[in-house]
């Protein structure tokens, strides 16, 4: 498929005049480029922005972020999500330390074996930081491209990704694949819009065989998207004087290592307050007492609409047990609900609250608290 020449120029030359001033595009740090292109997966750049330079501050090396324990990274990562992302993250810096003694490697092969790192994020950060000819291809990228040649199919499916990643390579400028990659990456954020594109203000539009056929709309051809599922939890705010319980989520399920109000879900049964009473029993050996609704908190995580009744008790006098009982109750269908691990249910003072990794959902829950 020809690839017009003109397309590098005039892509690099409204770059030059268009593009936004992001943090991380002020450095060429390889590390600080890792650091932001995975937070930029599944995450909207204004989000980012507000979290990458703390990040980057509190971890300026892969030494820094290799050594970082669970509570100090999972803390600097809260309220980004997918907290996956930030475990691969540790994992990437601790190879570099372990097998490239702290220095980040040039390698487009080397970095490419990173934890957590595929061939969209090899790629920026080889051309970014590195100015090597390397194509990305993301969704803003096989945006532009589905529709400059009008390619059929669903860009995430094997022949149309490699369809897509040929031409990122043919179109790349080699003089400056760093910048073409950002450039293409922010005319689909800026300009090349999943809805009613601006293609007045495009520099390729005269390029653009979806526009040329009135069809810009229709391309990329949409995936089929995974039905949302509605999940309601019922957690309880259970005090101790001035301290509040919380579970950190087990590993190996959703939001892992994360801190929570215990909560379980419920479905659509209406016997929430005994539910959480029961299980609180069975499952740490606790009573409460005074346990009372103090309002709702909606969420939403992947393909999960989440509503959280959220109930307020004391304990009553027992402290919580230090082993985990055989579960009697605790129905988990979506994985939503924390399932806690080996440490149970603790007792924070609000002060240390600050200092722990609380998922999203949990913050909210106990905003929601605060005025209770």
């Amino acid at each position: 498929m020809a690839v017009p020449r003109s397309v590098p120029s005039r892509l690099l030359e409204w770059y030059d005049r268009h593009r936004r001033k992001l943090p991380w595009r002020e450095t060429n740090d390889p590390w600080a480029i890792l650091i932001s292109e995975v937070m930029l997966q599944q995450t909207r750049v204004e989000v980012v922005e507000e979290y990458f330079l703390r990040f980057w501050e509190t971890f300026p090396t892969p030494e820094s972020l290799a050594r970082a324990s669970d509570a100090r990274l999972l803390k600097s990562w809260a309220g980004l999500g997918y907290y996956r992302r930030a475990r691969n993250l540790r994992a990437a810096a601790q190879r570099i330390v372990s097998e490239h003694g702290g220095r980040f490697p040039r390698d487009h092969a080397v970095i490419l074996t990173l934890p957590g790192v595929g061939p969209y994020t090899a790629g920026a950060v080889s051309s970014i930081a590195f100015q090597q000819p390397q194509p990305v291809v993301d969704g803003n990228v096989a945006r532009v491209l589905s529709r400059l040649h009008r390619i059929e199919g669903d860009p995430s499916e094997s022949p149309v990704s490699r369809q897509l990643w040929s031409l990122a390579g043919k179109h790349l400028d080699q003089r400056r694949p760093g910048d073409h990659n950002q450039a293409v990456m922010e005319l689909g954020a800026l300009v090349c819009l999943p809805r009613r594109p601006r293609c007045l203000l495009c520099p390729l539009a005269g390029a653009c065989q979806a526009r040329q056929a009135g069809l810009t709309e229709q391309y990329p051809t949409p995936r089929s998207r995974r039905a949302a599922v509605a999940v309601r939890l019922a957690a309880v705010l259970i005090r101790k004087g001035p301290r509040i319980a919380l579970v950190r989520r087990a590993r190996g399920g959703l939001m892992e290592g994360l801190h929570d109000l215990p909560a379980i879900e419920v479905g659509d049964r209406g016997d929430a307050p005994a539910l959480l009473e029961r299980w609180l029993r069975d499952r740490f050996g606790i009573s409460i007492r005074g346990l009372r609704p103090i309002g709702e908190v909606r969420h939403t995580v992947t393909h999960r609409r989440i509503t959280a009744t959220v109930f307020e008790a004391r304990l009553a006098g027992q402290e919580a047990a230090t082993l985990i009982r055989e579960l009697v109750f605790e129905p988990a269908e979506y994985g939503v609900a924390p399932r806690p691990d080996a440490a149970g249910l603790r007792f924070f003072a609000p002060g240390r609250i600050e200092e722990l990794g609380l998922s999203a959902l949990g913050r909210k829950m106990l905003e929601l608290t605060r005025g209770s």
